[in-house]
């Protein structure tokens, strides 16, 4: 089972984390949580790794759609998207499949929800490259 939309994109990882945080304010998402993942690494462990970050999207409106149907959803909450460097001036941007809100929970009821918040995230992962995959 696929549980990532992913895309790569040939660009700095600067460059691509401002353009998705734009793309997801775009498709009407917020940035509740932000990670530094290399600050947290190098902080409590001391060891590097390449630069990354956890952004925990929320777009309200589908946020309570998801609660009116599964109390519990907010376990599942925000949408995390991973912004990584992957070498060589490029980056993978990678955002967890809504739909699998559906499989861990065996709640039907959330399949127009979670349909609802994948088309949002392709759309913006899809604004920074013409085909991520899922």
């Amino acid at each position: 089972m696929s549980y990532a939309i992913t895309t790569t994109l040939d660009q700095a990882f600067e460059t691509t984390l401002a353009a998705v945080r734009a793309a997801l304010t775009a498709q009407g998402f917020g940035i509740l949580t932000e990670i530094d993942m290399a600050g947290t690494m190098k902080a409590k462990l001391d060891v590097d790794i390449d630069p990354q970050v956890i952004l925990g999207a929320c777009n309200p409106p589908l946020a309570h759609r998801a609660l009116q149907v599964e109390e519990s959803i907010g376990l599942l909450l925000p949408c995390n998207v991973v912004v990584r460097a992957a070498g060589a001036g490029r980056t993978t941007v990678e955002a967890l499949d809504p739909t699998v809100m559906v499989t861990v929970t065996g709640n039907d009821d959330l399949r127009p929800v979670a349909a609802d918040a994948a088309s949002r995230l392709v759309a913006a992962l899809r604004s920074l490259a013409p085909s991520p995959t899922s």
